[in-house]
């Protein structure tokens, strides 16, 4: 959502429920908030947005998460953009005028982008998140909390090239492949995401024989000639039958002939025969594999015609809330499970993954909707020692607790990020990497700047890459070693929206692992972790509770606040899911406080084994004996102890 008295959501990777949130915000009693959110309200948003209504699809969500809140509380001031956050409209002095920022982010990009703003502007940050029945919240602040990224986050999944087209062993590569192939058919087409082996090509033959001709055809022509998916469909008119043939059997010969048999079925298997229970929802039944090639012929033939009635050189966009679309995807997965012996899905199921949905849950979003509001009180009171990051579990822990309190950590000094100088080395063969790969792939999209300035220091001052439109494109194509860059020299990036600057060291390898350009060996996130002893690292902030000071500001008479929302579900990645099940396998051991550090001796105290005081009542000398007990028996097994409870 966007931008008032207020701000939002981290680790895990679903937005919270702008709607909820805003409704709190003003019954709370914030008077100025501003909302940023480029997103248009879709129908799957009508479940957990009590804000919209049908009658809004397609509409702006912030203008009408406005309309809706003024209804019942007018005397609000909300200011509304239809916008996205990473505007350089949205500078350092915007989200300076403001006395807090709450994010609700489902993606990275973004939620590193408004983290660094406010870094840059000193403004309290409010992080939040959900994922199905989990949840979290927490506070950044400069200087005396660990910001967004002062902890690595895991590296998107990806599936590589070849087991997507030909040795899918999951259905999710199946998935996948039916929505490059949609693309490949009706949408902008992809050199890197073909589906299927050439049929020019020699080597796609199964037959010795075959090849051998193909090759010697190839060879009289000068070259094999390749047609695209898209061309070659075109020739046929979107014939479904060819269609079929060429997906399913023509490139997969070694499973045609069970696949064929499997359309006339001497008896329904058992799944089929539960799935089609009437009891059952439409969507969540796994259908036959005749029912699916059906439903495949009749997709082709709905999107063909919605392709034909495109202007010349306009594609399709897959769209998960499609019907044709999602029954495109649906059944060409499944006939693809069914060609690789794996177990169908249902349409139910497919949508999640293809759509890369998590599940939002209503109540979910209001418990960390309202827990926010809290946090966002307890630093407007000047509060901010009193702060926690606090997880929602889907179970109670051994004291039957959902919600679990933490102590926020302190900023990693070694953080390329909030460092009072940040730093890093990267590794890479400077005569193969060139300035493009620099831009996009090193300073946008693994250190997240947005419009990055690098220059060279070599006394010179000279300009690599400038963020001005036209002025080093020229560079794009050349290798680092053309301007002189070997082992040892030093980089500046600058990234001005953000009052970010990066130095980067270079450190020249020609011993890179195949079809990796760069390494960050410098990157001090990844070497902050548990000691040898601790099997996990450490994934999300929380633990000591040494880092925490009290804010020195006061509340004005006037609050401002920021929200930012963006529901792009298709960013959201798979890496995130990861992440959550690592928190979520943590959270479930049943630990108060989850954190990869280890407690220096000092704060070791019994004073520090009451952390329930505020919810609970002050803890009883019975309590604080059960509690040094509790402390010694975890450390005869090495465990950390923070709070009273244990980390393993």
């Amino acid at each position: 959502m966007g931008a008032a008295v207020g701000a939002a959501a981290p680790e895990l990777a679903q937005a919270v429920s702008q709607a909820r949130l805003l409704k709190n915000l003003v019954l709370t009693g914030f008077s100025s908030i501003y909302v940023i959110d480029l997103d248009t309200i879709d129908v799957s948003n009508l479940n957990r947005q009590f804000l919209f209504q049908k009658k809004h699809v397609g509409r702006s969500k912030s203008q009408v998460a406005k309309e809706s809140v003024l209804q019942f509380c007018p005397e609000a001031n909300i200011i509304a953009y239809h916008d996205s956050i990473m505007n350089p409209d949205y500078n350092v002095e915007f989200f300076r005028q403001f006395t807090l920022v709450m994010n609700a982010l489902d993606n990275r990009a973004a939620r590193n982008h408004v983290n660094r703003m406010c870094l840059a502007a000193d403004i309290p940050l409010i992080e939040s998140g959900t994922a199905g029945y989990l949840g979290q919240v927490t506070v950044i602040k400069k200087g005396v909390t660990e910001c967004y990224e002062c902890q690595p986050k895991p590296t998107q999944k990806t599936f590589p090239g070849c087991t997507i087209r030909n040795t899918p062993s999951e259905p999710i590569h199946c998935i996948v492949w039916a929505k490059y192939l949609f693309n490949q058919l009706f949408g902008e087409e992809d050199a890197d995401q073909e589906v299927s082996p050439d049929r020019a090509d020699p080597e796609a033959a199964w037959e010795p024989a075959e090849a051998e001709a193909r090759a010697l055809a190839s060879n009289e022509d000068g070259e094999i000639k390749r047609v695209s998916t898209k061309q070659w469909a075109k020739s046929t008119g979107y014939d479904p039958v060819k269609l079929f043939t060429k997906n399913f059997c023509g490139t997969y010969k070694y499973s045609c002939s069970s696949f064929f048999f499997s359309f006339f079925p001497k008896e329904q298997n058992k799944s089929d025969q539960q799935n089609e229970s009437s009891a059952m929802l439409k969507d969540q039944q796994v259908l036959n594999v005749r029912s699916y090639a059906d439903l495949f012929s009749k997709s082709v033939k709905t999107l063909s015609l919605h392709l034909a009635e495109k202007a010349d050189g306009e594609a399709l966009i897959w769209d998960k809330d499609d019907p044709s679309a999602m029954d495109f995807v649906t059944s060409a997965a499944n006939l693809r499970m069914h060609v690789f012996g794996m177990n169908m899905k249902s349409r139910f199921d497919i949508k999640s993954m293809a759509g890369n949905i998590i599940p939002a849950i209503a109540t979910t979003n209001a418990v960390i909707a309202g827990l926010i509001v809290l946090e966002g009180l307890k630093i407007l009171s000047g509060k901010i020692d009193q702060c926690r990051t606090i997880f929602l579990n889907k179970q109670p822990n051994p004291r039957k607790k959902l919600l679990v309190p933490c102590a926020l950590d302190p900023p990693n000094p070694n953080c390329y990020v909030c460092a009072s100088k940040p730093e890093v080395t990267v590794k890479l063969n400077t005569h193969k990497v060139t300035v493009l790969t620099l831009q996009d792939k090193i300073l946008k999209e693994k250190f997240a700047m947005v419009a990055p300035d690098v220059q060279i220091d070599d006394g010179k001052g000279t300009i690599l890459i400038s963020s001005e439109e036209g002025e080093t494109e020229a560079n794009n194509h050349r290798k680092l070693s053309d301007f002189g860059i070997r082992n040892g020299t030093r980089l500046q990036a600058d990234d001005f929206l953000q009052d970010y600057t990066l130095l980067i060291n270079v450190l020249h390898s020609e011993d890179l692992e195949k079809d990796v350009e760069f390494e960050v060996v410098g990157d001090a996130p990844e070497r902050i972790g548990p000691k040898p002893s601790e099997p996990t690292p450490k994934n999300i902030s929380n633990g000591s509770d040494d880092g925490a000071q009290p804010s020195t500001s006061t509340a004005p008479e006037q609050d401002d606040v920021v929200i930012v929302d963006s529901e792009d579900e298709g960013t959201s990645s798979n890496a995130d899911d990861v992440e959550n099940k690592s928190r979520k396998r943590k959270l479930e051991k049943g630990c108060e406080c989850v954190g990869a550090k280890r407690v220096r001796a000092e704060q070791e105290q019994d004073d520090l084994m009451i952390v329930e005081s505020e919810d609970e009542g002050a803890s009883s000398s019975i309590g604080e004996e059960e509690n040094r007990s509790h402390k010694r028996k975890l450390e005869e097994k090495g465990c950390e102890c923070v709070g009273a409870k244990s980390v393993c």
